[in-house]
């Protein structure tokens, strides 16, 4: 029979199979391949691509590495050097020099390997003696409004973007492609606007009526669809660098998810792009800013952080600011501002000065150098609507417990002066005296084990309380002294008060004061009995509420006297019955004197409680009656009932909370300095002090002398007169749509870029972003319906030759969708894909062992159960330092930085992940169980319905007779070795042999293995 590794021949040929998928940036050659040599010549187009590869680094726009004093970006500057006489290319020194067969005379010098070819020359003379004409930059102009598309003599086309594409070819001579087959146009029309593939049924109606109507509704449906904007979020969280984890060192999980689901719900309500903007940067800036744009401004909070213990928290700053800089340029002007990061930009005329400007909007973000673990304040909890609902259902308790309680409280309080008289009268009568036991004095009267410094000191230099010393501590943060294992330990009863003297220096006192005790080695608890006075700065046993392990007693007790703490045993957890066999006496911070300490039995009322009420009620303290008043509250049965009902209810509440995902966001408070770093160099404080600007080439914000905010800086970008923003939106929608952009250079607009292949189309485009109200949706419609858009993507011999990198769009692209897709499309196909839109990121099958090397803290990866598994791909948990391995073989990008088109690779690893990741086998699986529950009675029926069902059309006989060879051979295998036929079709959760024959399905899984392997099935004609 064939052998498995002949299966994975096939399955590597039929991935393998590639007309052109690897992608290339079109070479300057390839460039002039579809242009007409004697066009009249653009300084944009030809002339500036050339200065900018080969001189600008020297001759450009860095005035302060301006080679020799000649700058060739300036015409002026070029032409008084005598670099450039207009009209004659033999007199001009930069003609000479680019010509000159002398290595030490040639330009750029020889050493840097980047000669011009005899084309690009001949160029230069060309534009030299035409003129020598310069011209803005192409993305720095003004878009042109009321501009109308071109007149062309052609019947083709169905809307004004094909009159742009038609000159394109008519200068070019060239014939655009047949319009593509229904099935190929529904297909493509899928995966670009939901990212999945039609179904069977969708292709046979839209086969039966594929009119112009029948496809603009089509476009309809596929837009108003959920999955739109999962499609689209793939994209933009690529673009702003969106992840589950903080990226430096340990890379440790963040809670970014809700800022996800932000943006899917941006582009299924089809918000405009410009609010998008404005809430992204700006949210929390707005007029009372509701939850979602909290959750939108978290795109600042996006960048990765570090809680690396020897991080530098201000080097760290500046590597967060720049890093803003960089995807804020990048992604939303199409600019590469981050070059000027050190020097001036040498290719376009964004200044150091420009940078750090811009990143002064941000200086106002409240972030840390250094967080402290897993935590990145400012966060905020982000339920759901069922959340939410589940959430007000709890609260309302909660209200409705506090309303009960104050009810109860103010009716019980009308007894409290009978509860005065009757506690009063017991103290009188009560027959024994509350007896004083002293534990620690001038000595440890109850023996024990010390630790830390038992530094006593006598009263003739020093406060003391009782006895001839006092103990004196100083010290820096948290300093303590202790003893255990007491030989006469504390036997806890009811009413036992564990106390001792303090006396805090008035010239240094300090920030907290602690005191603990041990509960013996038969306590579990150990240390976790503790009561603390001031600030909580003594980290011992701290959680989010008071509890008896941290219990918060009030404010630090008045410095320059000696002052009696006193804690009820069982406010810090020893319940009657239970022993005390340590003591510690710890401070954080400043000078303590601490004395006698030790237990009393009192008459069960706390000291504080016991002298009030002996005190006659006209001459009690404010403070007095107020302690009076919580001790009756504390203890009143019915009041302590329902304040149980209570707490019961806020715990509910906590407890539930603590399952709603949280976000980390933007708070704007008082911003930073920001100088210009010389160099970049953090540590160099010497540069001018800047304030949030624009790039100044581009104009000024008018503030009337106010500080610029990020709100400012968001609506210039969302300014219809902004040359940037729409250009390099609309660039990037069209390359979604075709694979390929009107400008290729998708993050770098700027010089360093590539010529727009239709200029004219591109800013058309742009206008009509702005001028529809900055609608996504309109303008990918208007795309889709672009006979443009409609023609297939089967390039003759000679177009492929001529335009290999469809720069002239005389065809549509072909390329293979991206990794989430494939993903997402083999769990289509094989019924498992569980649609459900947002939620915390999901962990799908993954190698054992692949987290081993992460650390701080090491993690055990476990992969989610039921239908987490099988989500779309947009959700998957994405490790930044170690991507999950199926996403990172597709080209899948780690999201350390902006990403605005991913690698596209082709490579025998993919096969392999498409044969031996347990989703895909688990995927092949339960597709075989389709294939025989609803495919038919027959192998060629099934094989027929298999590859209709996955890639939309119907099956060519070669394949067919590839692929019964394969069913029939493979099931004549498992018939022998039937345990291997269950070991494969019990892979993953879903699959279960009790409904099939585990042999036939196990033939039926290679059939289906290989279907789900297929070029066809996970690329995009």
């Amino acid at each position: 029979m064939r052998s498995l590794l002949g299966l994975l021949l096939t399955i590597a040929f039929a991935v393998g199979f590639v007309e052109n998928v690897v992608s290339a940036e079109p070479s300057d050659e390839a460039q002039t391949s579809v242009s007409a040599t004697d066009r009249p010549l653009s300084f944009n187009r030809d002339i500036r691509p050339i200065l900018t590869d080969r001189c600008f680094a020297c001759h450009g726009l860095d005035a302060n590495t301006v080679e020799a004093g000649l700058r060739l970006d300036v015409r002026e500057a070029a032409m008084e050097f005598g670099a450039i006489v207009p009209g004659n290319a033999e007199s001009s020194e930069i003609f000479l020099r680019i010509t000159s067969d002398d290595d030490d005379l040639v330009m750029p010098p020889s050493e840097l390997h980047k000669p011009l070819s005899d084309a690009e020359i001949d160029l230069v003379r060309r534009w030299i003696n035409e003129g020598a004409p310069y011209e803005p930059h192409w993305a720095y102009t003004p878009l042109p409004r009321n501009v109308a598309p071109p007149s062309v003599n052609t019947a083709w086309g169905e809307n004004w973007i094909d009159q742009f594409v038609a000159r394109r070819l008519q200068d070019a001579s060239v014939n655009p492609s047949p319009k593509a087959d229904p099935t190929t146009l529904i297909r493509r029309l899928s995966f670009d606007l939901t990212g999945l593939p039609p179904t069977p049924e969708e292709v046979e109606a839209f086969e039966k009526d594929h009119s112009n109507e029948s496809y603009e509704r089509l476009i309809d449906r596929l837009l108003s669809s959920s999955r739109f904007g999962e499609r689209m979020a793939i994209y933009w969280l690529d673009l702003v660098r969106y992840a589950d984890t903080v990226g430096y060192h340990g890379d440790q999980n963040v809670s970014h998810s809700p800022y996800r689901d932000y943006v899917i719900d941006a582009f299924n309500s089809n918000m405009p792009y410009d609010q998008f903007v404005r809430e992204q940067l700006a949210g929390d800036l707005l007029p009372n800013p509701t939850i979602d744009q909290l959750v939108a401004s978290g795109y600042n909070r996006l960048n990765q952080t570090t809680e690396e213990g020897g991080a530098q928290p201000k080097e760290y700053l500046s590597i967060y600011f720049a890093d803003r800089v960089r995807n804020v340029s990048q992604v939303f002007m199409g600019a590469t501002v981050g070059c000027a990061q050190c020097h001036d930009h040498k290719y376009d005329p964004y200044t150091a000065k420009d940078f750090y400007s811009l990143g002064a909007f941000f200086a106002d973000i409240e972030e840390r150098g250094k967080y402290s673990q897993r935590e990145r304040p400012p966060q905020i909890p982000v339920p759901n609507e069922e959340q939410q609902a589940q959430l007000d259902a709890l609260r309302l308790k909660v209200t409705e417990a506090e309303a009960s309680l104050e009810s109860i409280t103010q009716e019980q309080l009308a007894s409290l002066p009978e509860w005065e008289a009757r506690a009063i009268e017991s103290i009188k009568q009560s027959k024994s005296q509350a007896e004083e036991h002293t534990w620690v004095d001038d000595q440890l009267s109850t023996g024990g084990t010390k630790s830390g410094e038992w530094n006593h000191v006598t009263a003739d230099q020093h406060p003391v309380h009782s006895g001839e010393t006092s103990r004196r501590q100083t010290g820096n943060g948290v300093i303590q002294h202790l003893f255990t294992d007491a030989k006469e330990p504390i036997e806890v009863k009811a009413n036992t008060e564990l106390f001792a003297w303090v006396y805090l220096d008035p010239q240094s006192p300090p920030k907290t004061i602690m005191l603990q005790w041990h509960g013996g080695p038969d306590d579990p608890s150990g240390w976790d009995h503790r009561a603390f006075w001031g600030d909580d700065k003594v980290g011992f046993g701290a959680k989010t509420q008071s509890w008896h392990g941290h219990k918060r007693m009030g404010d630090l007790p008045e410095a320059g006297k000696w002052i009696r703490l006193s804690v009820a045993a069982a406010d810090v957890g020893f319940a009657p019955g239970k022993t005390i066999h340590g003591m510690a006496f710890t401070q954080f911070d400043g000078i303590v004197h601490w004395d006698q300490a030790g237990w009393i039995e009192t008459d069960g009322f706390p000291s504080e409680v016991r002298a009030a009420l002996l005190v006659d009620m006209e001459a009690r303290t404010k403070d007095q009656i107020k302690q009076l008043r919580d001790y009756f509250v504390e203890h009143d049965p019915l009041i302590t009932e329902q304040a149980e009902t209570l707490k019961l209810a806020r715990a509910q509440v906590s407890e539930f909370e603590k399952s709603i995902p949280t976000m980390v966001i933007s708070r704007a408070v008082a911003p930073r300095e920001i100088r210009i770093l010389h160099r970049g160099n953090w540590m160099d404080e010497s540069g001018e002090i800047v304030q949030p600007a624009i790039p100044e080439f581009l104009g000024t914000l008018q503030t009337d002398n106010r500080r610029a905010t990020r709100l400012d800086l968001a609506n210039w970008l969302c300014d219809s007169e902004n040359v940037l923003t729409a250009r390099t939106m609309v660039n990037r929608l069209w390359y979604l749509m075709f694979g390929r952009g009107i400008c290729s250079s998708f993050d770098d607009l700027g010089g360093q870029g590539t010529f727009p292949s239709h200029p004219e189309l591109l800013d058309h485009l742009a206008v009509e972003f702005i001028e529809s109200g900055w609608d996504i949706q309109h303008l990918l419609k208007q795309i889709a319906m672009s006979a443009t858009y409609r023609q297939t993507s089967n390039a003759s011999p000679e177009l492929e030759a001529l335009d290999p990198f469809n720069e002239l769009f005389a065809r549509q692209g072909r390329f293979r969708v991206s990794a989430e897709m494939v993903r997402d499309t083999a769990l289509m196909i094989s019924g498992l894909l569980v649609e459900e839109i947002g939620g915390p990121s999901v962990k799908p099958y993954q190698p054992e062992g692949y987290y081993d090397q992460l650390n701080f803290p090491r993690r055990n990866y476990v992969p989610d159960q039921g239908d987490n598994q099988y989500r779309r791909g947009v959700y998957t948990h994405w490790q930044r330092t170690f991507l999950h391995p199926m996403l990172k073989a597709f080209d899948a990008p780690s999201r350390e930085e902006c990403t605005a088109i991913r690698a596209q690779s082709n490579t025998p690893l993919q096969a392999l992940t498409l044969l031996n990741d347990p989703t895909f086998i688990e995927a092949a699986t339960m597709f075989a169980s389709r294939i025989m529950r609803e495919g038919g009675t027959t192998v060629d029926e099934r094989i027929e319905w298999a590859y209709r069902t996955a890639v939309s059309r119907p099956i060519d006989a070669v394949i067919a007779e590839e692929l019964r060879t394969i069913q029939t051979e493979h099931l004549r295998h498992y018939v022998q070795e039937p345990d291997l036929a269950k070991a494969l079709v019990s892979a993953g959760e879903q699959s279960s042999t009790a409904e099939l024959d585990p042999v036939e399905w196990a033939s039926w899984t290679s059939v289906a293995r290989v279907i789900l392997n297929l070029h066809e099935t996970i690329n995009r004609y």
